[in-house]
């Protein structure tokens, strides 16, 4: 398949040199997260899992789509697994439970087993491998989502992980300190001798030289493979008549909602009807309406907490900028989703932001509360410049695809599939 140019810099392909029991599941097709399949794609798929004899994939990860705190890594995971189920391939993701939910569905062709307690699926994995004969055609997919399942130790196979980015400073914004150090000793310390040897699929190529440099991951086994785009994030009617911030994402600490907020407040000051739409759901809710209060934000400031795809289009379609003000990010897929509707971007100078945005073309790359307010004052007060970018950032948004996102993934494990997997 081909999604571009060769000599697109931002094209998803593997960086050079870089190599309940007795019933039946339910079976579901989830609203927010259904990619168009391209039948030429799910071919280029088949024949890559059939020329290397891969013919089941196993996922463990930490969260499941429908988890309430689901966020870009639970889409990826979809994504993909959806893609390769596709093209034949027998996929099974497993993570921990769902409140409410069923233990066992099946999704988009491929199924998802949600029995674990939210931090027994880590031990549990790790049993359950240590237990389970590995048959021909097997593969492993790791999602190292800040704790590690390990996999080096118990899975003798072709196997790949997935790590978007290092947690880092996140540890102390989520955690008590003494679990934060735990977090920050098992991250940097201990799990990365184990994975020397892993293949790791990064979202960006900033993130992928922070593995290399933070983790000391070899930097030849660490791969790029860009998320993708759905069709539905496209241009349309409805830019809002006055000026309109947007920001999407889990109301969490690592996205920083709350400088986000203040550097809003500051714009406000230059933009008198300038109003703001923060999208998502989150335990920092409170702290945040509380917050907004305080600033005296209550009238323009608004938090419909989350909405589904659809929605989120419009709402990206209405407004002037999307903005983003995270500290960690594996690539920033809010950001292209707005491009792919002709949004700007204003985002902090971030890992992962840097691939996600082109600073100067597609949106605007800053520091800190005060850098953000400059760079949504500059873009927000130059419509020349805001149509400048937008249009950047909607020609940048076509080269991404789900089905690229795939390919990289799974020409990643099928070049895994010939080694003999030591630990490590």
């Amino acid at each position: 398949m081909t999604v571009g140019p060769s000599s697109d810099p931002t094209r998803a392909v593997i960086v050079p040199g870089a190599q309940p029991a007795g019933t039946q599941p339910a079976t579901v097709r989830h609203p927010r997260a259904h990619p168009v399949v391209r039948v030429e794609s799910t071919e280029l798929l088949a024949g890559i899992a059939r020329s290397a004899g891969l013919r089941r994939a196993h996922f463990v990860a930490w969260r499941d789509l429908e988890d309430p705190e689901a966020g870009g890594s639970e889409l990826h995971v979809h994504r993909i697994a959806s893609l390769w189920a596709a093209a034949g391939i027998d996929v099974t993701v497993r993570t921990s439970a769902v409140a409410g939910q069923s233990a066992e569905i099946r999704r988009d062709g491929y199924r998802a087993m949600r029995r674990s307690g939210r931090y027994a699926v880590f031990a549990d994995a790790a049993w359950k491998g240590l237990r389970t004969r590995r048959e021909p055609g097997d593969g492993l997919v790791e999602v190292w989502n800040g704790m590690p399942f390990f996999s080096p130790i118990w899975h003798r196979g072709p196997r790949i992980v997935f790590l978007h980015h290092v947690h880092a400073e996140m540890w102390r914004m989520v955690l008590p300190s003494s679990l934060a150090r735990i977090g920050e000793l098992v991250e940097s310390r201990l799990a990365p001798p184990l994975y020397r040897r892993s293949r790791i699929v990064t979202l960006s190529q900033s993130s992928r030289r922070e593995i290399v440099e933070m983790l000391g991951l070899p930097e030849e086994r660490v791969t790029v493979a860009v998320p993708g785009v759905e069709d539905r994030f496209s241009p349309g009617p409805g830019r809002s008549p006055t000026p309109l911030v947007l920001a999407v994402g889990r109301l969490v600490p690592v996205k920083r909602f709350d400088l986000l907020m203040s550097a809003l407040v500051q714009v406000r000051q230059h933009v008198p009807n300038l109003r703001a739409v923060l999208v998502g759901e989150g335990y920092e809710r409170p702290a945040l309406e509380a917050l907004r209060h305080r600033l005296g934000a209550d009238d323009w400031i608004d938090l419909p907490g989350r909405l589904g795809d659809e929605e989120i289009a419009e709402w990206y379609r209405k407004a002037w900028l999307v903005a983003s003000a995270s500290q960690r990010e594996g690539w920033g897929m809010t950001l292209t989703e707005a491009g792919a509707c002709g949004t700007p971007a204003v985002a902090t100078d971030i890992a992962g932001h840097r691939d996600a945005v082109v600073d100067g073309r597609t949106g605007l790359l800053a520091t800190g509360v005060d850098g953000l307010a400059a760079a949504m004052r500059q873009v927000l007060g130059d419509e020349a410049l805001r149509a400048r970018l937008g249009k950047g950032a909607l020609e940048r948004s076509r080269w991404f695809t789900w089905e690229a996102t795939a390919r990289s993934a799974l020409e990643a494990l099928v070049a895994d599939m010939g080694r003999s997997s030591p630990p490590g």
